[in-house]
């Protein structure tokens, strides 16, 4: 069975990580390799305009096989350096695959996102949360640290100070608590998730899909470059933009108070 399950809906993918029976734990043999296919090839679809990513089951992904933890079996077999290179074909090959995306993805999360699966709904640029989601960063509960990035990208997302409080007492928040820190952008009730998250992913596909993914990738780099920086980036992606038939498109729609349909030429 494959961990991945896509569905398309117009210019909206939907992709639910189906490992239900495993509370959709990451790290088993292929899973990088899948994560990475796929996302690029979404990546590589211009007629893909926004993602949701969610979860089968009850779980949104409880990170890590805690079992084959225990065992030292799959992904935690092996010495150190076998171990070392199992992270980074299997872990962090899903991490590079979400985090590489132009195009915007939503976080669906409906259960809880636990270690590794909190960090795979902090790579997402919107989350919106069921109210049965939860939210942990246990690594040193386990005696480890934030192996999956989640120590450079949780400050990123909620401030240095909650991110060090959710790493150093290893607590679990529930959702509501998630959207007063900043984490989610919106709680909705279980039933309501995919809808409410689809309803945004369709306002967001009705943009023009370059500037779309250009807005993303700017608001990415913004994260790491000096202001400067940023305002060359904008004005010679602003240039481009100038040329395009979205953006003739764009403003006679404005004039004509009409919604612009949008092209991507």
């Amino acid at each position: 069975m494959k961990l991945l399950e896509v569905e398309r809906r117009g210019h909206v993918v939907i992709v639910t990580i189906n490992r239900a029976d495993k509370r959709n734990a990451l790290g088993d043999s292929g899973d990088g390799e899948e994560f990475a296919t796929l996302f690029s090839a979404l990546n590589e679809d211009n007629e893909v305009r926004c993602i949701i990513l969610t979860g089968a089951g009850k779980a949104f992904s409880a990170g890590g096989d805690l079992k084959a933890m225990r065992e030292r079996t799959g992904a935690f077999s092996g010495n150190g350096i076998e171990l070392r290179n199992g992270y980074r074909r299997r872990i962090h090959a899903i991490a590079h695959a979400l985090y590489g995306l132009d195009v915007p993805l939503i976080a669906a999360v409906n259960g809880p996102a636990i270690g590794f699966g909190c960090d795979l709904a902090c790579f997402a640029d919107i989350r919106i949360a069921s109210e049965n989601a939860r939210f942990g960063a246990v690594f040193l509960k386990l005696g480890l640290v934030p192996g999956d990035g989640g120590a450079w990208l949780l400050p990123r997302v909620i401030g240095h100070s909650r991110a060090a409080e959710l790493f150093f007492s290893g607590d679990v928040i529930d959702a509501h608590t998630a959207c007063e820190w900043g984490m989610v952008s919106r709680v909705v009730a279980p039933e309501a998730l995919i809808d409410e998250s689809m309803a945004l992913a369709v306002r967001i596909a009705a943009m023009p899909p370059q500037a779309l993914r250009l807005t993303k990738r700017m608001m990415r780099q913004g994260q790491t470059s000096n202001y400067d920086a940023a305002l060359d980036l904008a004005a010679s992606t602003q240039a481009l933009l100038h040329m395009t038939e979205d953006h003739r498109e764009g403003l006679d729609a404005a004039a004509d108070k009409r919604q612009a349909r949008f092209t991507g030429a």
